[in-house]
This record gives C-alpha cells, sequence and structure tokens, in this order.
C-alpha cells in the first residue's frame, strides 16, 4: 500500500522532469513577449470558437457515464450525470491519475445515489474503455487521410505501414460492433458476471467518444494562427498522441507531455504560436473547469452534511 501510495506521484515528477528539461532544449530561444504576441494575435471569433469547443467536449464527456449506467441498467438523473461527469474530469485532468482520482469523485457521486461499488467499479471501466474506443477510431482515421503525420515523430516508418495501422485499427473496431448485434453470453468469472454491450451502448460509444476529442482538439486548432497550420487532421491526430501520452504519464495536467509532443510535431508553426494555443487548451479545457469543479464539491459536501444532521435523531 505505501508503494501504491507514492508510485503515481513519483512516476508523474519524473515525467514532469523530464519532459520539462526537453521542452527546454526546444525552447530555448523562445521569451515570454513572443508567447504574449502569439495570444493576442489569436481573433474574437477564434477565442469564441475555442469556448464552443470547450463545451462540445464536456458535453460529450457526460455521454461517457450516461453510456457507462445505460450498460450497468441504471437510472440516474441527467442533471447529477452531467454535474458529476464534470467534476469527475475537471479534476482528473488536472491532478492527474485519472482513474484514482476520478474514480474518488464517483464513488462518492454514485454511491448517493444507491450504486454499489462493484457498479461504480464497472461504470468507471466502462468510461474508460469509451475514451479508449474514441481515440483508436480516430487514430485509425487520422493515419488512413494522414499517413504521413508519422513523420512528424521520426523517420523511418513507411506510408504504407501507417495506413495499414489505420485500416487494421478500424477493422478490429467494426468486429467489436458487429459482435454487438450477436448478443453474446455473459462471462462469468468468480462473482463477476461480465455481459457484452449491447448494439445501443457500442454505437453511442462509437459517436461520443470522437466527438469528446474532436472538441477538445478544437481548441488547440482555433487558437492556432494559419501560418504553417497542417489542418484540423493532421492537429487531431497530434492531439491524440499528446494527450494519450499525457494520461499514461500521470503527470497532473499532462504538464511539460502535452507540450513536448506538440512542439515536436508541428515544427512548421513558431513555437511561440504552439504555446500560446496550448495556453489557450489550459485555460479553457483545465483550469476554468478546474476552478468550477471545486465549487460543486464544496456544494455537494455541504447538501451531504445538512442531510446527514438532519436525519440524526
Amino acid at each position: 500500500m505505501t508503494l501504491k501510495k507514492y508510485l503515481w506521484p513519483v512516476v508523474g515528477g519524473a515525467t514532469i522532469a523530464v519532459c520539462g528539461w526537453l521542452l527546454y532544449k526546444e525552447l530555448r530561444g523562445l521569451s515570454l513577449d513572443d508567447v504574449w504576441d502569439s495570444l493576442t494575435a489569436i481573433s474574437p471569433t477564434h477565442w469564441v470558437l475555442a469556448g464552443l469547443s470547450t463545451l462540445v467536449a464536456y458535453a460529450a464527456l457526460a455521454g461517457y457515464d450516461r453510456i457507462a449506467l445505460m450498460h450497468l441498467g441504471r437510472s440516474v438523473n441527467l442533471w447529477f450525470i452531467t454535474v458529476t461527469s464534470f467534476t469527475t474530469y475537471a479534476l482528473s485532468h488536472n491532478i492527474g491519475a485519472s482513474v484514482i482520482s476520478g474514480g474518488v469523485v464517483r464513488f462518492r457521486a454514485y454511491s448517493s445515489k444507491g450504486l454499489s461499488g462493484r457498479e461504480i467499479g464497472g461504470l468507471i471501466a466502462i468510461c474508460s474503455f469509451t475514451f479508449a474506443l474514441g481515440t483508436l477510431l480516430l487514430a485509425g482515421v487520422v493515419l488512413i487521410l494522414k499517413p504521413h503525420i508519422t513523420d512528424r515523430f521520426g523517420e523511418g516508418f513507411p506510408l504504407s505501414v501507417s495506413s495499414a495501422t489505420g485500416y487494421g485499427i478500424l477493422v478490429l473496431i467494426g468486429i467489436y460492433v458487429a459482435v454487438s448485434f450477436l448478443r453474446p453470453r455473459p462471462i462469468t468469472i468468480g462473482s463477476t458476471q461480465l455481459t457484452y454491450p449491447s448494439p445501443k451502448v457500442v454505437l453511442s460509444q462509437m459517436v461520443i467518444g470522437p466527438v469528446e476529442l474532436i472538441g477538445a482538439a478544437g481548441i488547440i486548432y482555433f487558437a492556432l494562427p494559419e501560418a504553417g497550420n497542417p489542418g484540423f487532421i493532421v492537429v487531431l491526430g497530434i492531439f491524440l498522441a499528446s494527450f494519450s501520452a499525457a494520461l499514461i504519464s500521470h503527470a497532473p495536467g499532462g504538464l511539460g507531455v502535452l507540450e513536448l509532443v506538440f512542439v515536436m510535431g508541428l515544427p512548421d508553426m513558431d513555437p511561440a504560436d504552439v504555446i500560446a494555443a496550448l495556453l489557450v487548451f489550459r485555460l479553457f479545457y483545465l483550469l476554468i473547469p478546474f476552478a468550477m469543479a471545486l465549487g460543486v464539491i464544496f456544494v455537494f459536501e455541504r447538501t451531504q452534511f445538512r442531510a446527514g444532521r438532519s436525519a440524526e435523531p
């Protein structure tokens, strides 16, 4: 238990240190004035579009929990699901170790609605799987449409292999969807019964996962200037790589990881413009939601406390 307590903070801290050093090497000639000039160069229209992309992303995130509850056969108020999902992701994206930090919030919220610990664990697993499906689906599409994107992270990966990988990913996802229509029997492992998702759940996953990621990538895309911009598909592909790496690193907010992958993936753009776009992303997708989530937790805990006091004899 002691090892588990300190493992992820150590991993996250080490990742930030390494990525920070590599990022420093990439941005040694960059000044704060350059970044500020890039921020002020973003047009009001693009600020609005970045804000709308944030709303799309967080609206889709609420769909993650709704899909999981649909699979579990549990009914919870849509507004409660939306607020819980928003708070969960706003905290976990900033704190890191998303399964643990998000799990605490979900357990506290959904246990108040009568869900058992096993059901909440299943909900977390389904949400994570939906995110992975969305990432793989979009990655497959990006590799097919823009196979040369792999050259941005190193040479020696043939375009034909990129395309073949993309098609392979989509075939596997197609098999996953097709099996849902066959309605396979549940599998029992010990005391746990695993039920294959219904077509309704699977098709919802195929929509919600990609929409959330497209919305999040849109924040960065709209904050980037036109000069040297490779287009949305490439920006989306780089975002998928950077965001996945940030989650795996368990670094709080993916600090350093996100920036390093994007700067490496957009060599034709001014680094100041890239950093400015990522600051907009952190503001809209991480910092503002984080502040709002803290307020939600305060109100929820105060309500639970008052409910407990009123129930006392």
